[in-house]
């Protein structure tokens, strides 16, 4: 993981943008002749706390130290999750980001506070929202987390 902003190389940049961003956009365009036969559409993005602007300008808020692509392509996610819900408006999809805290995975060397099983939680309940329920947010275990 490229750690802060002076650190990061473009290239290194590139790679973590294809990952978190491109490679979503390429899913969803991808899966959007499927998901349109479906009932109930719905699309549910891994995004992060620390892709919050609100929480990251907010005196007291801890989310570790600066970051110069992780935290920024998570951002542009929720950018982009946000342009395909006013485009998918007039549909019966619901496109949603999902923050599933401070999970303990490789990306972290296991210091995560949750387990993998406690992470999905969030996924697994925008997944399954009713027709009524919310579009082009970001939610936590709590609920709405602030862009």
């Amino acid at each position: 993981m490229p750690g802060a902003p002076t650190a990061v190389t473009p290239e290194a940049l590139r790679a973590v943008l294809e990952t978190n961003v491109v490679g979503v956009v390429r899913v969803i365009n991808t899966m959007l002749p499927l998901l349109r036969q479906s009932a109930h559409p719905r699309i549910v993005n891994r995004s992060s706390h620390v892709a919050s602007l609100t929480l990251q300008t907010t005196p007291g808020v801890d989310l570790g130290a600066a970051n110069g692509a992780y935290t920024p392509s998570k951002t542009l996610l929720n950018a982009v999750t946000i342009q395909y819900a006013k485009e998918l408006a007039e549909t019966d999809s619901k496109i949603n980001n999902a923050c599933p805290g401070y999970v303990a995975t490789d990306l972290n060397g296991f210091a995560g506070t949750s387990t993998a099983q406690q992470g999905a939680a969030i996924a697994v309940r925008l997944a399954a929202l009713a027709d009524d329920g919310p579009t082009g947010g970001l939610f936590d275990d709590d609920g709405t987390v602030a862009w």
